[in-house]
C-alpha cells in the first residue's frame, strides 16, 4: 500500500485528542503504585529505603500499557487517516467515448448472425457495461447523423436507447460520416476534453473521403472504425427477420465493401478493426480510447478522501485479545467495556461482533466496496455515502432523501442524475444548475446539464409537433427489444401531462427516436441538407 505523505491527513482530527489520556494513563498508574511517594510524610525519609521491600518482578508489560495502546490506536482509527482520494465510479474521468452506429438498410444483412445490426448492438451493449462509470455518448446515422444521447455515465439509460435502434428510424439513405464527425466535435466541445469516436459500420460513402480529414483537423477527436460484415456479404432481412425478396423472387443480397472501409479508415487516420466473437474487439477499443485520453487528458476531478481508519480495527482486536491474560487484574478495563457495551446502540445490522468493532459507516464502507449496495445504504450514517449507496442500489426515493439533506455541488449533481433516470428533466436541469453554482468548474455537471436540456427539448418539440385534433386515446406500438421484436398494441390516453408523456417514452423509446429524427430532418431541410 503506497502512501503519499504529502497528501496524508485526518478526516476527523479532533479524535486525536484521545492520545493525551492514552499517554497519561501509564504515568498515572506508575504514580499510583509508587510506594515511596505513598509513604512520604508517614515514615522518615532515611528509613523508607531500608524498610521498603521491592518484589523482583521482571514483568514489564502491564494491562495499563495495553489499555493506553488501545486508546491511542483507537484514536488514530477514529480520526480517519487518509492519503488517497475516493471518487465514485460515474464521476471518474475515464476516456470519453462516442458510439456512432450505422442504421443504413445494409446493416440488416444476415452474414453476421442474426444480423449485422443485432450483432453490433450486442457488442456495444457489452462495451457499455464494461465502461460503466465512464462517459459515453450515442449517435445514429445513415443519410443523416442524429444525436441519440449526449455523454452520460448511466449504462442502463444508454443501453435502453441503443437497443431501440433499427434501420427504419432514419428515412434518408447513405452513410453520413461527415455529419457524425460534426456532432462528435460538438459533444467534445461541451465536454471540454479529448475523446474517441467509434464508427460501427459496414461501408462508407467515397464522396466524403476528401472532406473527412478537413473536419477532423485541429480537434482532439480520435476515430476508430469497427467493421461489421463478411467478405461474402449476406441476405437482407426485414423487420421480422425474414429474407427480403426481389421482384423476380430472389433473396435481396447485401454487399460488404472492405475496400471502402479501408479508405474510410485512411481518410480519418483511424485504426480499423472488425467485430469478433470474443472480447478482443472490446479490448482493442478500450486500449485505443484510454491511450488517446491519457495522451491529452486534462486534470482529473477528485471529490472525496477514502477513510483508511478501518484497517486499524484488526490490530485493535488483536491487542484486546492480549489483554485477556491469566493473573492480570483488568477491573477498570472490564468496567470500561461494560459501560461501552451497555450504552444504547443502534439496531443490529451485521451482528453484535461487527457492531462491537466497526462503526456503522465502516460497515457501510465494507459493504459498498464489495458491491452490496442495499446493505451499505442501511449501514451508512453519513448522508452523502448513504445516498451514493442507495443510488447504486437503484433505491431512488432513499437516495433523493439523503442528497436532499446536503447542499454541496456533488449532492446536487447526484440529484440531477436521479431525476434524469426518472425522466424528470426540469428537476434535473435545476439540480445541475445548482451544482454549477456551487462549483463552476464541474465538467460532468455541465455535460449532464446539456443531456437533460436536450431530452427536455425533444419532449417540447414533440408537444409542438402534435396536432390539436388528435383523439383522446391513441395506440402505441411497443417495439421494446426485450419483447423479442414482437409488436403489441397498448391503448393509452393522449399525452396530456408531462408524466403521461414520460410513461409513453419509457414504453417505446423506438417511437420516441423515430419522431425525434423526423423533426430534426424537417428542421434541417430549409438550411439546405444534413450536417
Amino acid at each position: 500500500m503506497d502512501i503519499d505523505f504529502s497528501a496524508f491527513h485526518f478526516l476527523r482530527p479532533l479524535w486525536l485528542l484521545l492520545i493525551v489520556p492514552a499517554l497519561l494513563l501509564p504515568w498515572a498508574w506508575l504514580r499510583r503504585h509508587d510506594l515511596k511517594r505513598q509513604l512520604k510524610g508517614l515514615i522518615a525519609p532515611h528509613l523508607i529505603e531500608p524498610l521498603l521491600i521491592t518484589p523482583d518482578d521482571q514483568q514489564r508489560l502491564r494491562p495499563v500499557h495495553l489499555l493506553a495502546l488501545l486508546l491511542g490506536l483507537g484514536a488514530v482509527a477514529a480520526a480517519g487517516p487518509t492519503w488517497t482520494q475516493d471518487t465514485p465510479d460515474f464521476v471518474d474521468n475515464r476516456a470519453p467515448l462516442i458510439l456512432a452506429i450505422d442504421l443504413s438498410p445494409s446493416m440488416d444483412a444476415d452474414d453476421v448472425p442474426p444480423s449485422r445490426l443485432s450483432a453490433a448492438k450486442h457488442k456495444l451493449h457489452d462495451l457499455i457495461q464494461r465502461r460503466a462509470g465512464a462517459r459515453t455518448a450515442l449517435i445514429a446515422y445513415a443519410g443523416g447523423a442524429h444525436l441519440v444521447l449526449p455523454a452520460t455515465e448511466d449504462p442502463e439509460l444508454l443501453d435502453t436507447f441503443l437497443q431501440a435502434l433499427s434501420t427504419d428510424l432514419i428515412g434518408q439513405a447513405g452513410k453520413d460520416v461527415v455529419g457524425v464527425i460534426e456532432l462528435a466535435r460538438k459533444l467534445l466541445d461541451a465536454e471540454k476534453m479529448p475523446g474517441t469516436l467509434l464508427l460501427v459500420t459496414d461501408g462508407a460513402a467515397p464522396e466524403q473521403f476528401e472532406e473527412i480529414p478537413k473536419r477532423l483537423s485541429g480537434s482532439d477527436l480520435q476515430v476508430l472504425v469497427l467493421a461489421v460484415g463478411s467478405q461474402d456479404g449476406g441476405v437482407l432481412l426485414d423487420a421480422k427477420g425474414r429474407p427480403r425478396i426481389t421482384d423476380d423472387g430472389q433473396p435481396l443480397q447485401a454487399t460488404f465493401d472492405s475496400q471502402a472501409l479501408k479508405q474510410l479508415a485512411q481518410a480519418a487516420d483511424a485504426p480499423l478493426g472488425s467485430l469478433t466473437l470474443n472480447d478482443d474487439d472490446l479490448d482493442w477499443i478500450t486500449l485505443h480510447a484510454q491511450q488517446h485520453f491519457q495522451a491529452v487528458q486534462g486534470d482529473e476531478q477528485q471529490v472525496h478522501w477514502k477513510d483508511a481508519g478501518y484497517w486499524l480495527c484488526w490490530p485493535l482486536a488483536l491487542i484486546a485479545l492480549f489483554c485477556v491474560r491469566r493473573g492480570w487484574r483488568v477491573n477498570w478495563l472490564g468496567l470500561l467495556l461494560i459501560v461501552m457495551l451497555s450504552a444504547p446502540s443502534q439496531p443490529a445490522r451485521a451482528g453484535a461482533l461487527a457492531d462491537a468493532f466497526f462503526t456503522p459507516d465502516q460497515q457501510g464502507r465494507w459493504a459498498f466496496e464489495h458491491g452490496h449496495f442495499p446493505q451499505a445504504a442501511e449501514h451508512f450514517h453519513d448522508p452523502f455515502w448513504k445516498g451514493v449507496a442507495a443510488y447504486n442500489a437503484a433505491d431512488y426515493p432513499a437516495a433523493l432523501a439523503s442528497f436532499a439533506r446536503l447542499d454541496s455541488a456533488l449532492a446536487h449533481f447526484y440529484l440531477g442524475n436521479i431525476y434524469v433516470r426518472l425522466f424528470k428533466f426540469p428537476q434535473a436541469i435545476s439540480a445541475y444548475q445548482q451544482a454549477l453554482q456551487k462549483q463552476a468548474d464541474f465538467p460532468q455537471a455541465k455535460a449532464n446539464l446539456a443531456l437533460a436540456q436536450a431530452l427536455l427539448k425533444d419532449y417540447e418539440d414533440q408537444q409542438e409537433a402534435g396536432t390539436p385534433d388528435e383523439k383522446a386515446d391513441k395506440v402505441v406500438e411497443d417495439q421494446t427489444p426485450s419483447q423479442g421484436g414482437q409488436q403489441k398494441q397498448v391503448s393509452t390516453p393522449q399525452a396530456a401531462s408531462d408524466q403521461l408523456w414520460l410513461n409513453n417514452l419509457t414504453t417505446s423509446p423506438a417511437q420516441f427516436l423515430k419522431r425525434k429524427f423526423m423533426l430534426q430532418n424537417a428542421a434541417r431541410q430549409p438550411a439546405g441538407g444534413t450536417q
